[in-house]
């Protein structure tokens, strides 16, 4: 999947990344390092809650540009892994971990990791996709199609809503 700047003009030409499953060598790494960076780096969150025991059996996406470059990530949790995060419903995929790097934000990256986790879900048979946004990302998501539900609780410190959107 290709993905085209719909923010700065110029600042990456069409085509100048793509968004893939994480299943070639060094992916997997590459995904761990944007999120090392944006959750550890950036926002201050503790690393030893950063990884956690889902990583292994998740779904990763991870967007490149096309020198290599990681630009972003996202995963995937379905079944018993994501149970706990959707109120049990087998139906309902969990997106999480969605990090893009400061130098690619604005670009599209972030919408299509999601559109990317978003199909993987598809092709699951899942009928839903939740995720935990920090408030300050409930606009990203909800121009995704994502509604907000419940109450505002903290995760890693910081204020999130639960979304969900119906696929």
């Amino acid at each position: 999947m290709s993905g085209a700047p719909d923010g700065p003009a110029g600042v990456l030409p069409a085509g100048a990344y793509e968004v893939r499953v994480a299943e070639h060598p060094g992916d997997l790494e590459a995904c761990f390092a944007v999120r090392k960076d944006v959750f550890v780096g950036e926002q201050g969150v503790p690393e030893d809650i950063e990884y956690d025991a889902y990583d292994p059996g998740a779904l990763h996406v991870l967007a490149v540009r096309e020198d290599g470059v990681p630009l972003g990530t996202g995963r995937l949790l379905e079944g018993e892994a994501a149970a706990a995060k959707v109120g049990g419903d087998p139906a309902v995929g969990s997106l999480g971990r969605l990090a893009v790097t400061r130098e690619a934000r604005g670009l599209g990256v972030g919408a299509a990791l999601v559109r990317a986790i978003e199909a993987a879900a598809r092709a699951r048979g899942l009928a839903a996709v939740d995720l935990h946004a920090q408030t300050h990302a409930l606009g990203f998501y909800e121009r995704l199609g994502y509604v907000a539900y419940g109450p505002e609780f903290a995760d890693a410190g910081m204020p999130h809503r639960a979304m969900r959107k119906a696929l």
